[in-house]
């Protein structure tokens, strides 16, 4: 929120255009971090600039402010911080559960059962199929492929 006061001109010219192109931003903010003041009382002198400018620079990302002055795109919008802390926390849950059905179930009937997919979210990739290791077994998987899954890159024969 810091760079949203000092874009354009700097002190009071750019904090009143500011309150030109975002005026009803700051006054919702005002109104819901700031319970009790009004913009007017800028105007009315009861409110000084350097007041205005303290309380925007601080500001959370999440205020009307912050999203009037750095629009995104709609889906980035919907994912706040605090959204994508609480769908990792979900993943997790889910990742959790589905290790301990799988380990502690009946071989037979935990045989099918697939991992989890993560919640979708922008800026986290989806993670790609990733292969099986089987330790025993049918079919065990070979010393090379252990080696390359451990690794992380092909393996050395």
């Amino acid at each position: 929120m810091a760079e949203a006061v000092r874009y354009g001109a700097g002190g009071i010219h750019g904090l009143a255009q500011l309150l030109r192109e975002h005026g009803e931003a700051v006054e919702w903010d005002m109104a819901h971090y700031w319970p009790g003041r009004s913009l007017l009382e800028l105007y009315r002198g009861e409110m000084s600039w350097r007041e205005l400018r303290v309380f925007l620079r601080y500001l959370p990302e999440g205020s009307a402010t912050h999203r009037a002055v750095r629009p995104k795109k709609p889906d980035e919008e919907f994912w706040t911080p605090d959204r994508h802390l609480i769908a990792t926390v979900v993943d997790a849950v889910r990742e959790n559960t589905f290790a301990t059905v799988k380990l502690g179930g009946d071989p037979k009937k935990t045989r099918r059962l697939k991992p989890p997919k993560p919640i979708p979210r922008p800026g986290v990739e989806q993670p790609r199929d990733a292969k099986v290791i089987r330790l025993g077994g049918r079919n065990p998987s070979k010393p090379a492929e252990l080696a390359a899954a451990f690794r992380g890159g092909a393996a050395t024969q």
